[in-house]
């Protein structure tokens, strides 16, 4: 998780150079997505794995809730102020944890759910400031719903992924997805493509590589841990953006950042370190 975490925050890095270059949001998910794809596709020709895999409906419906749940998070992102879109965004961990104490019977430990609570805490404390500037009265509702279901389907494709782990390879769950959002971004905004620059080719490489590790590494991390206690840590790549923000942005973190990250650190902490010990199989 540490390591998606981390590929996602330069994903995103490279997403705002995309978006500073001028490059249309549905063609930068789409080259992203054609990229995945392909590493997709070649790592299951190298293993010798049917890249359609076995259980499909389930498979499909993977890619499509995390479609879907891509398209109401940039919904909210554009229509809502930035701190209630981003709250909105990572209570997906929250949704992670009740489907699947609902469906997978897995119950969050307190470590989990402690987890859960501070890094709630310390993402309010990040964005504290834009609340405390930003008049509420003229919200969206639509877009409010938006970002809800963007994160409850970031919720539903985290839990469908931990399901589909005990029998499908990751590559084939990651290929779903693309194979999903493709057609999706070249119906919904093809007409507003541009051809790139060198540079700009090169960001939307970075992009769709940096992606493909991190929809790995969060494949493998549901692979060897429950769905509820993998997704808790994924608050740490606020961390990672905070940090490469500073570094290639200029973004100096204000008190209330690094406040923040105190509590998300120390939930990541508690939820790794006191987790229950697990049995050995025998």
């Amino acid at each position: 998780m540490m390591i998606s975490a981390l590929a996602f925050a330069l994903m995103g890095s490279l997403v705002k150079l995309a978006g500073e270059m001028a490059i249309p949001l549905l063609q930068i998910i789409f080259v992203r997505a054609v990229i995945s794809a392909a590493l997709s596709l070649w790592d299951l020709r190298r293993v010798g794995v049917n890249p359609l895999g076995h259980r499909r409906g389930l498979l499909l419906a993977r890619g499509l809730s995390g479609f879907l749940a891509l398209m109401g998070v940039f919904y909210a992102l554009m229509h809502l102020p930035l701190a209630q879109a981003t709250v909105l965004q990572y209570l997906h961990p929250v949704f992670t944890a009740l489907l699947a104490f609902i469906f997978l019977l897995e119950r969050p430990s307190a470590a989990t759910v402690l987890c859960v609570l501070l890094s709630l805490v310390g993402l309010g404390c990040m964005v504290s400031p834009y609340w405390v500037s930003t008049e509420p009265a003229g919200l969206s509702q639509v877009a409010l719903l938006a970002g809800l279901g963007g994160a409850l389907g970031s919720g539903v494709a985290y839990t469908l992924v931990r399901k589909l782990v005990a029998t499908e390879h990751p590559s084939v769950i990651v290929l779903y997805f693309p194979l999903v959002c493709i057609p999706g971004t070249l119906l919904l905004g093809a007409e507003g493509f541009i051809w790139p620059t060198a540079t700009g080719w090169l960001i939307l490489a970075g992009i769709g590589c940096f992606t493909q590790l991190g929809q790995v590494a969060l494949t493998k991390a549901m692979q060897w841990d429950s769905a509820s206690r993998a997704t808790s840590l994924s608050y740490v790549q606020i961390l990672f953006a905070a940090v490469l923000g500073w570094c290639f942005f200029a973004e100096t973190p204000a008190f209330t950042t690094l406040l923040g990250s105190g509590f998300i650190l120390l939930g990541a902490g508690i939820n790794f370190w006191l987790q229950p010990a697990r049995q050995s199989p025998h």
